[in-house]
């Protein structure tokens, strides 16, 4: 069993920074992406742990958000999401004591999608990111792939993984429990439960939707078209939802952090855009284990596994966003010509990269159409554009465009 505090986590720096200067701090993610394990440690250095997972201490913030946080000084409270009044009796006390560093909370919903409390503590928190681990932090890596690629420079490959050592790396995940786990079956065992225990109790705090039981049904039916563009009216009909309801649900799946809506790049004389956003899981594991897809089965047939290449790709430089010193927004591009790319990254600045995934190791013309329509219609704001593939040499195509290997993503 490997033991979860041997990851280094890069976001730690980040927190203990930011509780330097301001009074409340928000580690946000998905459960068991290791927020709890981060935080307890930083605990120890004088902030007193409370968990709203504990049912007398969320029972005290309910029925006593005021008294209860009265009693505190600094404090550390775990899965702030199951009782939200807090959040006001927090700001009461912040207005009163501007210290920086009082509170440091953790969520596994995205309160600001929550009414009220965007606003109630506006000026006054920082949020901040945990995803489930890196590629990057699993390895060691020190890099950070987007702000090499911004200042134009490619990182050296990480410990190579090709072939059957990449789809073994892709449908792991970086949920660290998971991959403490001995086994592909094991490790789907625990995704099982850990999906369950989201729906049974996450969702029921954070959205009080009723048909609870569809909700599994239409997780997988989302599986299906992960990396694809989302058509609520069909993907609802699958389960019996109609469009409007199917919307919420992938909203309140996008709180809980398992998946994510993708915007497509464009410029608005653009026309010939394709509008609609396409939908992407947040870890390629968990994608894996509900399309029951096995390394045996990408060994015999490797149609299903680009989908859950591009979503572990995509997942890195989520993770990569959370931890760069520049702004960075993930988007895709696609055209009604079906040129297409799999994730633009703009920065603050509009200079855009385009990443096209590809699970082969051979790079043929084809493969390039998307990247260089992209770049003809970014002018003078494209930086670069990459292919990643399942390959150890990295090489000029041309026009700024480039062929590198996966395992750049953790050098």
């Amino acid at each position: 069993m490997v033991t979860l505090a041997l990851y280094p986590r890069r976001i730690e720096s980040r927190i203990a920074e930011a509780m330097l200067d301001t009074p409340v701090v928000l580690l946000a993610g998905p459960r068991q992406a290791g927020k709890t394990t981060l935080v307890r440690q930083m605990a120890e250095k004088g902030l007193r742990y409370l968990t709203l997972d504990d049912e007398l201490t969320l029972l005290s913030a309910r029925e006593d958000p005021v008294g209860m946080i009265r009693s505190l000084d600094r404090a550390v409270i775990d899965e702030i999401q199951r009782a939200p009044q807090l959040l006001l009796a927090i700001k009461k006390s912040v207005d009163e004591d501007r210290r920086p560093g009082r509170f440091l909370l953790t969520g596994s919903a995205n309160l600001m999608a929550l009414p009220t409390v965007a606003d109630s503590l506006a000026g006054r928190m920082e949020t901040l990111s945990l995803l489930p681990l890196s590629q990057s932090e699993i390895e060691g890596g020190s890099e950070n792939w987007i702000d090499c690629m911004f200042s134009g420079r490619i990182p050296k490959p990480g410990t190579l993984a090709q072939g059957n050592d990449l789809v073994d790396r892709v449908l792991r995940g970086g949920y660290p429990e998971a991959i403490s786990r001995p086994s592909s079956k094991r490790r789907a065992a625990w995704t099982r439960q850990y999906l369950d225990a989201i729906i049974q109790r996450d969702v029921r705090d954070v959205a009080g939707i009723e048909k609870l039981d569809q909700l599994p049904r239409f997780l997988r039916a989302l599986a299906q078209t992960a990396g694809q563009m989302c058509n609520y009216t069909q993907l609802g009909g699958q389960v019996g939802l109609d469009g409007k309801t199917a919307s919420r649900y992938i909203g309140v799946l996008e709180q809980m952090y398992l998946l994510r809506r993708i915007d497509v790049w464009a410029r608005n004389r653009l026309n010939r855009v394709v509008k609609t956003p396409k939908l992407q899981f947040i870890d390629s594991g968990l994608l894996a284990t509900l399309l029951d897809l096995s390394s045996s089965e990408v060994q015999q047939d490797r149609t299903r596994f680009g989908n859950v290449l591009e979503t572990f790709v995509f997942a890195e430089l989520l993770k990569h966003t959370t931890t760069a010193s520049g702004e960075y927004r993930l988007m895709y591009y696609r055209d009604t010509d079906k040129f297409e790319v799999d994730v633009v990254i703009e920065n603050a600045a509009g200079h855009l990269i385009g990443v096209e995934v590809k699970a082969a190791a051979t790079v043929k013309e084809s493969d390039l159409r998307g990247l260089r329509k992209f770049s003809s219609l970014a002018g003078d704001h494209f930086k670069m554009g990459v292919l990643l593939y399942d390959g150890d040499e990295t090489m000029p195509l041309g026009d700024g465009i480039w062929a590198a290997p996966l395992s750049t993503l953790w050098g």
